[in-house]
């Protein structure tokens, strides 16, 4: 049947004028004011001993993501000029724009956190200052030192001036007419002292430990921390002197690679039994990865302390939940959480648990770069 155009013009002018109602109407609602928000928790660290340890399962993986975008300055960190948000299990929440004043950056982080919590986006809500984190936690998208393409270029070698040849106690690397990457020098010293018997940790470590010097020191000879930790390998002053290193040969890459794998077996002997009767009845794949992050993780700040997150009655809580539920849990998402759940305890802060992610990144580059490298997935 064939509709009268004047009836058909009114259909059209109907319909039309219910669309509009309703995107009124939908943004009317939106409007509404949001609830009053929770009372502001006293500290950060309330969020973190409220939170069971089951939201640690794919905590790894959506801390990667944001860690990735902050170091890569993709996705929403294209624009430096923000901070992200991510709630107690690391989703992201959404991002703010930076003020060019800190004090007026603060103030729009603690508005946003307080205005998330009014219309139940999160459970609670913590307001931060200047050298103390609220909740939900924030990182800021500009990361002008993170150029892990450039840090790539030197540990594989195709950035030629970063190649190296030389002799070190009793081991030779390369030649000045052929110089090696520095993945092939520390894969070489490697081999070399294992096969005189003096290192016996597992292969599958010189994937994660690739990863840390990438992030770490990016594999600049002359690298400096805040900290005071020197070289490609970040030596701290300490293990510096642990390796009785003279201080003309403080910057030596390869006495560094040497010191840093003595040093990486010491702590080896001391970890692998903790580890072994904690974690040693987990699938082997998943129990080395495990192992090849804690021990990094104990190179980065101190073997007691990895240990005491598996002893010490205080701190042993998560690893021995993990230890009953493995199996709901990457190996990954169990070396975060370790750390994650003991935040604000035992010098353990925001530092230690982004290195873990930090090092999984910079160890996914490296895996695609190389193809020789213990410990990659396959």
């Amino acid at each position: 049947m064939r509709r009268h155009p004047l009836l058909a013009g009114f259909l059209a002018v109907l319909c039309l004028w219910a669309l509009l109602s309703s995107n009124t109407a939908a943004q009317t609602n939106s409007a509404e004011p949001d609830a009053p928000a929770p009372a502001p928790l006293n500290d950060w660290q309330d969020v973190i001993r409220q939170s069971p340890y089951w939201v640690s399962q794919g905590m790894h993986s959506n801390l990667l993501t944001i860690r990735r975008w902050v170091l890569n300055g993709e996705a929403f960190c294209e624009n430096p000029n923000r901070h992200v948000f991510f709630d107690r299990r690391a989703a992201f929440l959404g991002y703010i724009i930076n003020s060019e004043d800190r004090v007026e950056t603060q103030a729009r982080l603690n508005d946003q956190r307080q205005q998330w919590a009014s219309n139940a986006r999160v459970d609670n809500w913590s307001a931060g200052e200047d050298g103390r984190a609220g909740y939900p936690f924030a990182l800021n998208c500009n990361q002008p030192d993170a150029r892990l393409q450039e840090s790539l270029a030197r540990y594989t070698g195709s950035d030629e001036s970063a190649r190296l040849w030389g002799t070190w106690d009793g081991l030779a690397l390369g030649t000045e007419a052929e110089p090696i990457s520095l993945h092939d020098a520390i894969r070489q010293t490697y081999e070399y002292w294992v096969e005189r018997g003096r290192i016996s940790m597992p292969p599958e470590v010189l994937s994660t430990l690739a990863g840390k010097t990438i992030i770490e020191s990016g594999g600049l000879r002359e690298s400096h921390s805040a900290a005071g930790a020197r070289g490609i390998m970040q030596l701290s002053p300490a293990a510096l002197s642990d390796c009785e290193l003279a201080e003309r040969f403080y910057f030596h890459r390869m006495a560094q690679i040497d010191c840093a794998l003595r040093l990486l077996e010491q702590n080896h002997r001391n970890l692998y039994p903790t580890f072994d009767a904690t974690f040693g009845h987990l699938p082997e794949d998943k129990a080395d990865t495990l192992y090849s992050l804690l021990l990094i993780q104990a190179y980065h700040g101190g073997v007691r302390r990895i240990q005491r997150l598996m002893t010490d009655e205080a701190l042993s809580g998560a690893a021995q939940y993990f230890v009953r539920h493995h199996e709901r849990f990457t190996a990954e998402d169990i070396a975060l959480g370790m750390v994650y759940h003991n935040l604000g305890r035992d010098q353990f802060g925001f530092a230690s648990l982004y290195y873990v992610t930090d090092v999984s990144i910079a160890k996914e580059f490296a895996c695609a770069a190389v193809t020789d490298l213990a410990g990659c997935p396959r």
